[in-house]
């Protein structure tokens, strides 16, 4: 409540008229609310709890000081004696006015301040013993003090014209207040602030220019929080009335637009229910479009969010709501198309063979969702592609290697400038139907960060249960993604979400064999390089061993897409002599072919070093295919210790102890005494130390060599090997067999040590493929010792 004060009197006046004898050094307390009483101000105060009545009452008919305090809590009722501020001020009551309703008001007159040292009284009413305070006046001649006083005054006066509940005489008061001290009393009691606390703070500072300063620092953040919520209010109060304006607007060119015959917006509109009447969507969806259409009606066509509302229509008529191919289940016409694009690859194939016999025999059925991983250039993503045209289905691909934002996979909400869907619905708009074959390429490559998690938004669109409802944030509706095919590719599975990878069918492709290489090559890779450099197939012959003069000599890959870049070199080389007119033979050989290619590229992994005792040929895989590795070991007197060089990781190094921790337990094996062990220092070192090398499929090859220097013997010639082993010399079954056979053959390698465990890979390999490579399956150490040395 704002208050205009009757009076002024400076504070030396107003504390010398009181005695020491006058101030009653035990007071009365009357709890206030929401006020604050300082000295030398009037302020009305309404009081309706029975005990402050009865104060009141008494003090007025008895003539006597009361002492005014605050709550703290303005909502409570009945505050106990630690509810209530310790600063207050000694006041007088000058007038009391019954209230109609049963409260009085009084004009309560500010005298002095006080500290309440301890609580005397509470019932009927508080008492308090007080401590008086004096205020610290500012010198006559202090310019700092009266410029913070005149600050006061300016900001004060912006604070009453922005606060509609001051009364403008208010604003007069100010302007005639001579006194500085009573000036800063009079702003710090009227002014409206959210709370009591600054009041309180303000009434506590015993130096006056302290007040002074501490006040109009509040007064600024008051102001500061006034002209914001003024701005607000302009800002609203404007949006509304241009709003009003231009929906009166809109309506008035709506119809003169209407009688000139210039509505070609609402031919836009007209087409769009034209289109929306053919849709196969559903009964929400039609509401949905409708109410959206309405929408765009009531739009005014200036204005930006026409645009984005008519775009957002148009994609959702676009979109093949209900509109499905049909498939072709035909499975001889289907396993002649996959053949006929895809050399091997027999369990993918079988995996699609497999739904469609499903698909034949039930009708309808949930797609599945398949992850074909492995080394790069097998052929992956054409394979979704045949999938496609032997299904008779229409395809996309999504690549979403380097993919960072969740939006590019749900979309971004149509609120946001240049909103748009996300890939998934866009891909199904441009497949035009809604079941196509959708390949997801590199899923192991999604990212991470602020914006969100792509691979966290794919859980609902390749998950078979959820995705009969995937929600498109730009789409706003629910769209059925469960008869869309989903084939995913990556080349590790270990980059991939746990959650994402347990949602999908996993289907490893290994890399190819050599003889794989060589039938891809002349069945596809060649023809497809003679079409794309305008030859015919009577213009370039390539023999079978010149293509394997190019897989040996100028690749090394698991896949064939080098062999591609090779071939097609090859094709681009005859096609400049055809163009330059000069004669060849088309029949290459193998020198044509070298002397084409030029300098040999790769250098082929010969197994050698055998000869020399310590040295073993181990297997190993990686990323781009199988690859051997040599191990080597050396001897020398010391006291025991085990070295290890060549950039191995953790897993290999324990692999190495385990090796020597073994032959010393073992010694007898080796027809050794266990203390040699204890003096003589082992280095093992494994070549290429650039490259990092990690993983236990290396433990027997390291046995092999730590034994084989111990014995100062050579291991038998053409053999290699690759296997984990344990402590109590077992041999554990390791991965990437396939690969690791493809190497071993490029290698000129005869024998292949393997565990026991590892003979089902070897049989589920074709025949042909490994003629000429004789397979060794052991289940101990001992026996693999015993059959290389």
């Amino acid at each position: 409540m704002a208050v205009i004060p009757l009076m002024e009197m400076d504070m030396e006046e107003q504390q010398g008229n009181i005695s020491q004898e006058d101030s009653p050094q035990i007071l009365p307390l009357l709890v206030l609310r929401n006020a604050v009483v300082f000295p030398g101000t009037l302020i009305p105060i309404t009081v309706g709890r029975e005990k402050s009545m009865k104060l009141v009452r008494e003090s007025f008919e008895g003539d006597k000081w009361v002492g005014t305090v605050t709550q703290t809590n303005p909502l409570d009722d009945d505050p106990d004696e630690d509810a209530v501020s310790r600063h207050g001020c000694l006041a007088k009551i000058l007038k009391i006015i019954e209230m109609p309703e049963g409260g009085i008001t009084v004009i309560l007159h500010g005298s002095r301040r006080f500290h309440v040292e301890r609580m005397v009284q509470k019932d009927p009413y508080f008492a308090a013993e007080v401590r008086y305070l004096h205020d610290i006046l500012p010198l006559e001649d202090n310019t700092n003090y009266k410029a913070v006083v005149e600050g006061i005054k300016e900001v004060a006066a912006q604070i009453f014209q922005l606060t509609p509940s001051i009364p403008r005489e208010a604003e007069f008061a100010l302007k005639n207040i001579e006194k500085d001290d009573f000036l800063v009393n009079f702003v710090a009691s009227n002014i409206y602030l959210e709370g009591v606390k600054d009041k309180l703070n303000l009434l506590a500072i015993d130096a006056l220019e302290d007040r002074a300063s501490k006040l109009l620092e509040v007064l600024y953040k008051h102001l500061e929080l006034l002209k914001f919520k003024e701005q607000i209010h302009q800002k609203v109060r404007g949006e509304i009335d241009q709003q009003q304006k231009e929906y009166y607007l809109s309506n008035q060119l709506k119809t003169i637009q209407d009688e000139l015959g210039l509505s070609q917006d609402m031919e836009d509109i007209d087409n769009l229910r034209e289109q929306a009447v053919k849709k196969k969507w559903s009964k929400e969806i039609a509401e949905i479009f409708e109410k959206e259409v309405q929408k765009l009606e009531r739009a005014n066509p200036h204005q930006p969010d026409y645009g984005i509302q008519l775009n957002y229509l148009q994609f959702l008529v676009d979109l093949p709501w209900g509109e499905y191919t049909k498939d072709h289940l035909d499975l001889k016409r289907a396993r002649r198309v996959l053949d006929r694009d895809h050399s091997g690859l027999e369990t993918v194939k079988d995996r699609i063979l497999e739904h469609l016999a499903v698909l034949k025999l039930k009708g309808d059925m949930k797609s599945p969702i398949l992850c074909l991983y492995g080394p790069p250039g097998v052929g992956k993503t054409s394979l979704g592609r045949s999938v496609a045209r032997a299904l008779g289905r229409n395809f996309a691909r999504i690549s979403l290697g380097g993919l960072h934002d969740e939006s590019e996979i749900r979309g971004h909400r149509r609120t946001y400038i240049g909103a748009m869907p996300g890939r998934i619905i866009q891909s199904i708009k441009r497949s035009k139907s809604s079941n196509p074959v959708i390949v997801l390429d590199e899923i192991d490559k999604v990212g991470i960060d602020f914006r969100g998690d792509p691979s966290s938004a794919l859980l609902e669109v390749l998950d078979p249960e959820q995705n009969n409802s995937f929600h498109d944030n730009y789409l706003d509706v629910d769209y059925d993604l469960s008869r869309v095919l989903f084939i995913t590719t990556a080349n590790s599975i270990g980059n991939i979400q746990p959650a994402l990878r347990d949602r999908m069918e996993m289907i490893p492709i290994n890399g190819y064999m050599a003889e794989e290489k060589r039938t891809i090559a002349r069945r596809h890779l060649l023809p497809k390089q003679l079409d794309a450099n305008g030859l015919t197939p009577s213009q370039l012959r390539l023999s079978r061993k010149a293509i394997d003069v190019v897989i040996n000599e100028y690749t090394r890959e698991s896949g064939v897409r080098n062999l591609e870049k090779q071939l097609a070199k090859i094709a681009r080389n005859i096609a400049k002599k055809i163009a330059f007119g000069e004669t060849y033979d088309p029949n290459l050989t193998p020198e044509n072919v070298r002397e084409i290619l030029g300098v040999h590229r790769i250098i082929q992994d010969i197994q050698k070093g055998n000869e020399f005792p310590g040295v073993v040929t181990g297997l190993a895989w990686t990323e781009t295919g199988g690859e051997i590795l040599f191990v080597e070991s050396s001897l020398s007197k010391g006291k025991g210790t085990l070295t290890t060089t060549g950039n191995l990781g953790d897993v290999m190094k324990e692999s190495a102890i385990i090796a020597q921790q073994y032959l010393k337990a073992h010694a007898g094996i080796l027809g050794l005494d266990p203390e040699v062990f204890e003096k003589t220092d082992i280095h093992l070192h494994v070549p290429e130390g650039a490259i990092p090398k990690d993983g236990p499929s290396a433990g027997i090859t390291m046995i092999c060599s730590i034994a084989s220097a111990f014995k100062d013997k050579c291991i038998r010639k053409g053999v290699a090997m690759t296997g984990e082993i344990t402590l109590r010399g077992r041999i554990l079954p390791v991965g990437g067999i396939k690969e690791k056979i493809l190497a071993a053959k490029r290698s000129g390698i005869k024998t292949i040590i393997l565990s026991e465990d590892n003979r089902k890979d070897i049989e589920e390999i074709n025949p042909d493929f490994i003629k000429g490579i004789e397979f060794k399956f052991m289940k101990t150490i001992s026996e693999v010792i015993k059959y290389v040395l």
